[in-house]
């Protein structure tokens, strides 16, 4: 048997294909379309305000703050919310976690360029860290809340809050945005987790009971003591992943674990034309899955007391189509498909603690669908991390709205590995001029009264941003 390799690098680079770093990825550049000052409707007065000086970077709370001011301000605040940060130092690396104060997407990691286009356009940026690191979504809500205030009385009061977020900061801003319609304007949720905290959870426990029924029968799923033993796990099973992925005869019980979550069969790396590269998909998607459910879930587990994820009623044959099981047997050999169905139908499921579930749902963030403001999600279709079917969840939330448009980006049918996607595959991977893009579709949306049209949207994303009109996101893995 060929094998990956079992060391904490090879895991690593994996994981990070698709991990959840809270700034998606670094901006290293911005075109010159995204720069422009030129706005998407004609330019308010510059709006007096005063600057903030020393003030504009400290702490509130214990959540530290970070204000950029643009020369001349258009009157409008962007209030950014970062995305799950880890609690405690876990692998692959192990690092320190971070409590720096993110005022926009990949400001520490790169996105420098990013914050300098939008400032070029008058937009103030806000963003802090948050009072405690993990799944702490009301402690996000409340960074932001202090941070507007903080901002009003020192800088100056705005005409307009747009609040934004990457990834759990997607489903922050929609939490504020829910608390605070008397001060936000507009929304704009990137790479969100839309669908709530309790449908992830479950969809990540499928992924982990897979892995467990086909690849790793001594896999705890859930009740982990400490961190570490979190940690320790996600090590172990990680490395038998690889290795299955790795092995002729065995690699489709890795490409079946993909499937059962309806995971894209494609990622940042991997384009998915070929079938080595839908496993290698399968298995990067499935690490990306075993890492948030294994230190992620303790994180969780610790914060709202117990078990919040429930397969006992979970009907896996359902959840494989006709096209997925002919997939299984190509892959594995005749009697594959039947061999998994069997195997997963047999194994001992796992029921959720109500009263964490309760817990859960009222403090982890779950959407209700009301939307009184501007909101514009922007998503790619093949997210190994955040599921782009959370904007399924999210539109059947809100139900019939004028208030939600739902963008999507989609990778090219194939690209090198060694450069991987442009954009469209892999979390939160947009185009820098994307980015900028929504901001100033919201902003016309707002002032102007203009939703996005398919033709605005391609004029301010430009022409290599992977914008698709005609995708939609599949239902939600039904339980």
């Amino acid at each position: 048997m060929r094998r990956w390799g079992t060391g904490s690098a090879v895991i690593a680079a994996v994981v990070l294909l698709g991990g959840c770093t809270g700034s998606g990825e670094p901006a290293d550049g911005v075109s010159a379309s995204a720069a422009s000052t030129a706005p998407v409707v004609e330019s308010a007065s510059p709006v007096a305000f005063t600057d903030c000086a020393e003030q504009c970077e400290g702490e509130i709370d214990g959540a530290k703050y970070r204000i950029l001011l643009p020369d001349e301000w258009n009157g409008t605040l962007l209030l950014y919310s970062h995305g799950y940060r880890n609690p405690v130092p876990v692998p692959p690396d192990y690092e320190s976690p971070t409590t720096r104060a993110e005022p926009s997407p990949g400001y520490n990691d790169g996105g420098v360029p990013l914050a300098r286009a939008l400032l070029a356009k008058g937009y103030a940026l806000a963003g802090s860290g948050w009072a405690s690191n993990g799944w702490a979504v009301e402690d996000g809500v409340r960074a932001n809340s202090d941070l507007y205030a903080f901002f009003r009385d020192t800088v100056g009061e705005p005409e307009r809050v747009y609040a934004w977020g990457d990834s759990l900061g997607g489903l922050v801003t929609m939490e504020t945005t829910e608390a605070h319609p008397e001060w936000v304007d507009g929304a704009a949720p990137l790479c969100g987790v839309v669908g709530g905290l309790v449908p992830n959870m479950d969809l990540a426990l499928d992924v982990q009971y897979g892995i467990r029924e086909l690849i790793d029968p001594d896999f705890q799923l859930t009740g982990y003591q400490s961190a570490t033993e979190a940690g320790s796990q996600f090590i172990s099973t990680a490395r038998k992943v690889l290795d299955e992925a790795a092995s002729a005869e065995d690699r489709v019980n890795v490409l079946a674990v993909a499937l059962i979550a309806d995971a894209a069969l494609q990622t940042k790396t991997q384009d998915g034309s070929t079938v080595d590269s839908k496993v290698q998909a399968a298995a990067e998607a499935g690490l990306v899955a075993l890492r948030f459910g294994t230190v992620a879930r303790w994180d969780v587990e610790q914060r709202f007391g117990g078990n919040i994820s429930d397969n006992t009623g979970t009907d896996y044959a359902a959840r494989l189509s006709k096209e997925d099981r002919a997939l299984l047997d190509e892959v594995g050999g005749p009697g594959s498909a039947a061999r998994i169905i069997r195997t997963l139908e047999q194994g001992t499921r796992v029921a959720a603690d109500k009263k964490a579930v309760k817990a859960a749902r009222a403090e982890g963030g779950e959407p209700s669908g009301t939307i009184e403001v501007p909101t514009i999600t922007l998503h790619t279709a093949a997210d190994p991390l955040v599921v782009v079917q959370n904007e399924t969840l999210l539109r059947e939330a809100s139900g019939p709205t004028d208030e939600l448009v739902q963008l999507f980006t989609v990778a090219p049918q194939s690209y090198p590995a060694s450069t991987g996607a442009p954009y469209g595959a892999g979390h939160c991977d947009f185009t820098p001029d994307s980015r900028v893009g929504v901001i100033d579709l919201l902003d016309a949306w707002v002032r102007g009264g203009q939703a996005p049209s398919q033709a605005s949207v391609e004029r301010y994303f430009g022409p290599d941003s992977g914008y698709d009109p005609s995708f939609e996101p599949g239902p939600w893995p039904q339980q």
